[in-house]
């Protein structure tokens, strides 16, 4: 057996065994060190240094109420046919979530700015999304995915932290989310707490490291962040974050 054939075995078994924890726990935090692995081999994020950079193009969130004007993002939908990893961009539509899901800004079409097609095409992109597929449809076979990318920047002011998320602790409406941390900047706490429908607290975690992830089965835990706030206050200072939803499609 050839290097090459160990590592893949390898990462076949960690796969399995992060589809494990998620199918028994309905959520997993997934150290860096791990993550880096399964998104590829040495030098798979040849963009990252332009992949990270991307955020600092983010469009300020204008959906939230008057006096939340900490959040920028940008916005893409994709697909993938069951049993493929390489998604398909779809045409640019808008984020829409139900007021039973979001009760802060549901029940309204969100247009936001699109992820520039460069991020979206390349490497680290794709290799996020291409393990969101594996993974996921480890849990689900032959399912067909509706895939949306939210690029999140969350900014801590001297006067009022960043709210991750504002609307609490909440579901997506979705299958499946994928968080995978891309930068924190001078910031302190930002600590991801999941919760079974009750309410009730399964565990909690802080994404701290390039790369650190969370994924969550939407179905049956709910999931929010604490507050980020400044750690020195004279400085700028925000948590930025991929997240990828993963949405069954109905067959036929």
């Amino acid at each position: 057996m050839t290097s090459k054939d160990s590592e893949q075995g390898r990462d076949r078994a960690t796969l399995a065994a992060l589809a494990e924890t998620v199918a028994r726990t309905g959520f997993a935090f997934v150290p860096a060190t791990v993550v880096r692995s399964l998104l590829g081999p040495a030098g798979a994020l040849s963009d990252w240094e332009a992949f990270v950079a991307s955020w600092d193009d983010l469009q300020l969130d204008t959906y939230l109420p008057d006096g939340h004007r900490y959040r920028r993002r940008r916005h893409a939908t994709l697909s993938a046919r069951a049993g493929e990893t390489a998604p398909r961009v779809e045409p640019h539509r808008p984020h829409y979530q139900s007021l039973d899901y979001n009760p802060l800004v549901g029940g309204i079409e969100r247009w936001f700015e699109p992820i520039r097609p460069q991020i979206i095409a390349g490497p680290t992109m794709q290799h996020v999304i291409a393990f969101g597929c594996r993974l996921f449809s480890a849990l689900r076979p032959d399912t067909d995915w509706h895939i949306e990318c939210h690029q999140f920047r969350i900014e801590a002011r001297r006067d009022a932290p960043g709210l991750p998320t504002p609307e609490g602790v909440h579901r997506d409406g979705v299958d499946y989310v994928l968080v995978l941390l891309v930068r924190r900047t001078n910031i302190e706490r930002g600590t991801t707490t999941v919760h079974d429908l009750d309410g009730r607290l399964l565990g909690s975690f802080t994404l701290a490291e390039p790369c650190d992830a969370a994924l969550v089965d939407d179905a049956r835990v709910k999931h929010g962040v604490t507050p980020v706030t400044a750690i020195d206050a004279e400085r700028p200072a925000c948590r930025d974050v991929l997240v990828v939803t993963f949405r069954a499609l109905p067959k036929g």
